[in-house]
């Protein structure tokens, strides 16, 4: 069973030792949650560029005691010479995924750590940033999944630093990463967008990126997108974020009468169900500046769980893409919890390295399509539909109840669904939530979740119920697979402020560490 951990004070989950122990350092310094998120981030930035890193985007969420939910989209936009036409000229009829620079849009991470900070950070930057400078000036040890990742970039031109991956525990230093870090540390975003890696970009993309595209500030503020379900209020990023797929498959579920038993194939089957009637229609409704409130409404909520057959799968089309993002969550002793999700996109990202600084570049336009007139067309200036989604949930009173969210690419709304539905509907523990087995919709190989015809395969965990076979029964074709399930990680708050959190077994080197 996954371990639950408890604090009265501070906590931070995440998916590696040494970027929890950097979060919870900032909290003993004094610092905020979102401090301490931010530590956290870099230093992922830093150790775990197979997931995440400053050529990427991030979404966070922050929950302050008698406030609203603040909502932050720092992710990017497609360059000024983003040009469709062209690539269906070339012969693509989607998006390319590897090695090719249409498929990377401005990163907004570094963006989003600065707009954190202005707004809620007490420590200075050069604190935060410290454990992560030092690491990649220093030296760190490769973790597994990074030492069996890193053996793909042979002859990636910039990725020099990471070929001393060769193994588990091998020392890798990556001084580009140092040098930028303190350079944003002591004077903000010119530096990156403007400095080494900015220059980098533009010689990168030959026109297709401007310095005015890099003089955007890819940081917004947005009002969240909630529903209330399991006699809670969830709460996350409106669209580009696929998020409200989250909120409506909860929503879904929370009219379906599961059963109290989370083995019965019943449970699993009314849950994948709601996934289908809640993202059926993603490629219509998921676009820059969707508007998903007739989606999130009561009578939408109805129309689609009225379609469901206790009995018989759906025929609806769905399949899902693993896709390798980090996910973490902090909270501190004043009650302020940050849930924040940060992404390269696929892996390694587009395999681009940013040379001078050896900082790899994602492929978040992979969620662009080629559609002409498409409202997600890939068009200079928009950003992509994103799977990144993070999650916090608050009781009717506004109070902080949990965090979550999870690694896993076009999973992650159905991963967040199981974990919130364990603890918001049936009480479990954090470890409890994330340890349990899970499903999910099978069947993909990227950013076209769900274009593929019905059937679609159910996988399931390996140690998934016995009686989870039987979804079979029910018309779900299954089989028990390893990997594929994301990386999740949850705190919860009670009644009386005690936290209590769990990081995902899955990820070998996921981190608890409480102040």
């Amino acid at each position: 069973m996954t371990a639950t951990f408890y604090t009265a004070n501070g906590m931070v989950c995440s998916v590696d030792q040494l970027a929890s122990s950097a979060g919870v350092a900032a909290l003993r310094a004094g610092g905020s949650a979102v401090d301490a998120a931010i530590a956290t981030n870099a230093v992922l930035a830093v150790t775990g560029p197979h997931l995440c890193g400053m050529g990427g985007d991030l979404f966070a969420l922050v929950h302050l005691p008698g406030e609203p939910v603040h909502a932050l989209n720092a992710s990017g936009r497609a360059g000024s010479g983003a040009d469709a036409a062209a690539l269906r000229d070339a012969g693509h009829q989607s998006m390319p995924l590897k090695n090719h620079m249409a498929s990377v849009t401005v990163p907004g991470c570094v963006d989003g750590w600065l707009a954190l900070h202005r707004r809620f950070g007490r420590l200075p930057l050069s604190e935060v940033f410290g454990d992560a400078i030092a690491l990649a000036a220093d030296g760190f040890g490769a973790s597994p999944l990074l030492a069996g990742s890193a053996a793909n970039l042979a002859g990636a031109v910039g990725a020099d630093d990471l070929a001393a991956a060769s193994h588990a525990g091998a020392r890798v230093r990556r001084p580009g990463v140092a040098r930028t870090l303190a350079a944003v540390a002591e004077h903000g975003r010119e530096p990156f967008y403007r400095g080494e890696f900015g220059t980098g970009l533009l010689d990168l993309g030959r026109g297709q990126f401007s310095t005015d595209d890099l003089a955007v500030d890819n940081a917004e503020w947005v009002d969240p997108v909630s529903v209330r379900a399991f006699g809670h209020d969830v709460w996350t990023l409106p669209p580009n974020s696929q998020g409200y797929l989250l909120l409506l498959s909860l929503a879904i579920a929370d009219r379906l009468d599961l059963p109290d038993d989370t083995d019965s194939p019943l449970w699993a089957h009314l849950l994948i169900e709601a996934s289908r009637q809640a993202g059926y229609d993603r490629p219509d409704r998921l676009f820059d500046g969707a508007d998903v409130t007739a989606l999130l409404s009561e009578g939408e909520v109805g129309k689609r769980a009225a379609a469901i057959s206790r009995q018989q799968a759906g025929v609806t089309a769905v399949p899902a893409d693993p896709g390798d993002t980090t996910y973490l969550c902090t909270v501190d002793s004043d009650g302020m919890g940050v849930s924040l999700i940060q992404s390269n996109a696929a892996g390694f990202g587009s395999g681009i390295f940013e040379p001078t600084t050896g900082i790899g570049l994602h492929n978040r336009g992979l969620g662009f399509n080629l559609i002409p007139g498409h409202p997600a067309e890939y068009t200079p200036g928009k950003r992509p539909p994103h799977t990144l989604l993070p999650a916090i949930a608050t009781r009717p009173d506004g109070s902080l109840r949990a965090i979550a969210g999870t690694m896993g690419g076009d999973t992650q709304p159905q991963i967040v669904l199981q974990i919130l539905t364990r603890m918001l509907r049936h009480g479990q523990t954090p470890g409890e939530a994330i340890g349990a087995p899970r499903w999910r919709i099978g069947n993909s190989t990227g950013f076209d979740t769900w274009t593929h015809p019905h059937p679609n395969p159910i996988d399931l965990e390996s140690d998934a119920p016995t009686g989870w076979d039987s979804l079979a029964d029910f018309g779900h074709p299954t089989g028990r697979v390893t990997g594929l399930f994301g990386h999740a990680h949850a705190i919860d708050v009670d009644d009386h402020l005690m936290r209590s959190g769990a990081a995902d077994p899955r990820a070998a080197i996921s981190a608890v560490a409480t102040n």
